[in-house]
């Protein structure tokens, strides 16, 4: 399957995201030659609103690989991926039309935004990290569509950064960490999204380092995975 790289950032520190797009109180920091990310406010104190939203400038189509390296340096918090996010009606994602957003999560999931997103370092809630899953969800609308389990352990355990992949290709999604699958899913809906804007999101404490994100268009191809029941 040929490939043809529409996007590259070595996310060696906060000098390489000059022009991304900060939603919501999100400090910029570097770690070891990587670009460490967390939250500016006390998440006890300001509760939903201490949360953020990273958003890649770069508008991108469907067909894609998404790469990059992800390392929980310190917890509790969870870590997420949105992809072909765009507003309404066809607008753009940074459109003056559409409702302000400040980094809280019901503006993202049940906005006037559509999007999928990955949530796969979900140690915020004790619930979450007795039981650790990666969840894939189809929004406006919060709709669950796909899960699989978490290999990512606490970040006292991590010694390394871990390679997270993702490809959207038309209605197939699939997740990958270190080569290892963890679902994969075919909207079967009659509402596929497509092409859109790419963002990582946290939740607070979580301080995490990224590195080294890829972003490749895939040759289309045809799957035969049924969805979710």
């Amino acid at each position: 399957m040929g490939t043809d790289l529409l996007y590259a950032n070595p996310l060696a520190g906060p000098a390489d995201v000059t022009d991304w797009v900060a939603e919501g109180p999100l400090s910029l920091g570097g770690y070891g030659g990587a670009l460490e990310l967390s939250g500016a406010l006390d998440d006890e104190e300001f509760g939903e609103h201490a949360h953020w939203t990273f958003w890649c400038p770069v508008e991108f189509p469907d067909h894609v690989r998404v790469s990059w390296e992800f390392l929980p340096v310190q917890e509790p918090g969870l870590a997420m991926v949105f992809f072909s996010a765009a507003g309404h009606g066809g607008r753009d994602l940074f459109s003056a039309g559409l409702a302000p957003r400040s980094g809280y999560y019901p503006q993202y999931h049940s906005g006037d935004i559509d999007a999928l997103h990955v949530s796969y370092f979900r140690h915020k809630y004790e619930s979450e990290r007795a039981f650790r899953t990666c969840n894939l969800r189809k929004s406006a609308g919060f709709e669950l569509v796909a899960q699989g389990a978490d290999p990512l352990p606490p970040a006292e355990d991590a010694r390394d950064f871990y390679r997270m992949e993702l490809v959207k290709d038309g209605p197939r999604v699939a997740f990958s960490i270190n080569g290892l699958p963890l679902f994969e899913w075919l909207d079967e809906s009659g509402s596929v999204l497509g092409g859109g804007y790419l963002g990582f999101r946290q939740m607070a404490p979580l301080r995490a380092a990224y590195r080294n994100l890829m972003v490749e268009k895939i040759q289309p191809r045809q799957s035969s995975l049924r969805s979710l029941p």
